[in-house]
């Protein structure tokens, strides 16, 4: 299968969080990203934006400063939500709006500081929260959202990297978090709705960029991997080589290769599920974008696998079948009209590139 024509345009490559406006609570946000699609559009002729990864991250601090070492790449990120843009706050009482605007933090420091927004958002979300009265049902919720909410309440509780709780915290099957979901249930809750505040406020950015009358959209970037302290690799165990880092192998930029901390998943495990982790990531990016921007496609072939206790540059490629995992992302990119990006940049071989050109799916070039 081949992806149709892309249609010939431009646009900009932007890291969200650097795009403060006087409306952000000091980075930027999604209700920036809606507001530069229209400026963009409307008064530029731009096409396209391609955005950073904006996936979900473990909601206790320190935050994890990557975008490109995600707890979940499943699950939208809190973090850029614009506050004053829900409807709890548009709905809320004065005193209350009051209240919520006091907690902004600065928005004028030289550098981000993640951790104090974090705070301020959630403690405003919190004190929102506190007034809603339509609130989400855990057991209303697909499997998937709720073992994410219930991975973040626990986060909460136990700290960041799941692989340090309590042993019977570490199996999401285990009764101990059956009835830890249930004694969190409220902060279960708070999660599933800070994820609907999410899909809310990325759906009105992808609006923003159709109304502007863009030619492509909005394209979200996809990660390489996940934390291995992370929701989906809670969640998904089975799935992971968790002892194994993905990585590169030396090059004349990196004579000891890289080491990039992230778990791969396991051909025979992706196989025997039918791919469906891979196509429920795809679903997720696309659900709310235009286009995905597949970072290192060429892990789509093949990996670097670094064994535990070993150096970067004593890793081994293990591969993938690429024509299923191409399949599965060129199957969901037509059902959403989506168009596909591949970083094909770095150690990448001649079968990437070419196959990426047979498919439709565009390549990736330094111009300066």
């Amino acid at each position: 299968a081949r992806l149709p024509e892309v249609p010939r345009t431009w646009g900009w490559m932007l890291q969200l969080y650097s795009l403060r406006s006087d409306d952000s609570w000091g980075m930027g946000d999604y209700g920036d990203l809606a507001e530069i699609a229209r400026r963009a559009g409307d008064e530029q002729g731009a096409g396209v934006l391609l955005v950073n990864p904006v996936q979900a991250f473990v909601p206790s601090t320190p935050l994890q400063r990557s975008p490109y070492s995600p707890a979940s790449r499943r699950f939208a990120s809190p973090l850029y939500l614009r506050v004053t843009d829900t409807e709890a706050f548009r709905t809320a009482s004065d005193e209350v709006r009051a209240a919520v605007s006091r907690l902004a933090p600065a928005n004028d420091t030289e550098l981000i500081d993640h951790d104090a927004v974090w705070l301020a958002k959630r403690a405003a979300l919190e004190l929102l929260w506190e007034h809603q009265t339509d609130r989400p049902r855990p057991e209303d919720a697909d499997d998937d959202l709720r073992a994410f909410a219930v991975w973040s309440a626990l986060a909460e509780v136990h700290g960041a990297d799941w692989r340090r709780w309590p042993e019977s915290m570490r199996d999401p099957a285990s009764p101990a978090v059956t009835i830890a979901g249930e004694e969190l249930a409220d902060r279960v809750a708070f999660h599933l709705w800070l994820q609907a505040l999410c899909r809310e406020q990325l759906d009105a950015a992808r609006a923003a960029a159709h109304d502007a009358g863009m030619a492509v959209g909005l394209v979200h970037d996809l990660p390489v991997g996940v934390d291995p302290g992370g929701a989906d690799a809670w969640a998904q165990q089975d799935v992971f080589a968790s002892d194994v880092r993905v990585g590169c192998p030396a090059d004349a930029f990196n004579p000891l290769g890289q080491d990039w901390g992230l778990p791969p998943w396991r051909p025979d495990r992706l196989a025997a599920t039918g791919y469906a982790p891979f196509r429920d990531v795809v679903r997720s990016v696309l659900r709310h974008g235009d286009g995905i921007r597949v970072d290192h496609v060429a892990g789509l072939w093949r990996l670097w696998w670094i064994p535990p206790g070993e150096p970067a540059h004593r890793g081994t490629y293990v591969h993938y079948d690429a024509d299923v995992m191409l399949a599965a992302l060129l199957l969901e990119a037509t059902r959403e009209e989506a168009i596909v990006v591949g970083e094909d940049l770095g150690t990448v071989e001649d079968v990437v590139t070419r196959t990426m050109h047979e498919r439709g799916i565009l390549s990736s070039a330094v111009l300066w």
